[in-house]
């Protein structure tokens, strides 16, 4: 089945409190493809998320949508801040919130979204926790709680801002293993990520930015390339 380009970034130059951040990047993110942004402190890539979001605009260049994807349709799972952990709905209530970008001016929830919502919660093991309060949960439980939140909001793709961050290593494990079934499932990813080791295992292409240059091919190419040994080096990755 031939792969339809979801993004196409071409020559996207970026900048973060006037200081340029990110020049010449070019990439596209094709259906079904698993993309790991990894990269050093600073070299952009909170920036380039809130552009991928469309909530910054780019200096130069440009970013396109393809394949029927619309920018209000990208499930997106930000980096987790002590407010989110703090939130005092219950777990039902958080999932389906995934939904509003698609009602428009509309009040309710349909019986389609209920639905949606019943079958992310399935997918990820939360079933049970449905009217638990979210705040009263693990961190690996919120992490699953906002995964299926982010999928009410889309069926081709995820933007992913350090999804394991803060967890022990057998909730990371598990983690991992739920964002590779779903994109094995027909669900594109784009992950940011510290986890270099992972990244690789993980990812089918991978966008490694620095402050001078930036590399981005599949995995197979990353680990043959120079900038890889330098992101193995135990250099710090942010």
């Amino acid at each position: 089945m031939e792969q339809e380009e979801l993004i196409k970034v071409d020559s996207l130059v970026l900048s973060y409190e006037n200081m340029t951040v990110i020049k010449d990047l070019s990439f596209d993110v094709k259906s079904g493809d698993y993309l790991c942004i990894v990269g050093e402190n600073g070299s952009g890539k909170s920036t380039l998320v809130r552009s991928l979001l469309s909530l910054k605009k780019p200096v130069g260049g440009t970013i396109s949508f393809g394949g029927g994807l619309r920018r209000s349709e990208i499930g997106y799972l930000p980096q987790q801040t002590g407010a989110q952990q703090d939130f005092p709905a219950n777990v039902g209530e958080v999932v389906i919130s995934g939904c509003l970008n698609h009602m428009g001016l509309r009040p309710f929830y349909t019986e389609r979204e209920r639905r949606l919502a019943a079958e992310n919660m399935e997918r990820l093991g939360i079933s049970d926790l449905k009217k638990r309060c979210y705040r009263e949960l693990s961190g690996g439980q919120q992490q699953r709680v906002l995964l299926a939140r982010a999928l009410c909001a889309t069926k081709k793709l995820l933007l992913l801002d350090e999804p394991v961050s803060g967890l022990d290593p057998i909730v990371t494990a598990e983690m991992y293993d739920l964002i590779k079934g779903i994109n094995q499932g027909g669900v594109t990813v784009i992950m940011v990520t510290h986890d270099i080791a992972a990244a690789v295992q993980q990812a089918s292409h991978i966008l490694c930015l620095r402050h001078d240059s930036w590399f981005y091919g599949s995995t197979q190419e990353f680990l043959a390339d120079s900038s890889s040994d330098f992101m193995r080096g135990g250099a710090e990755n942010g």
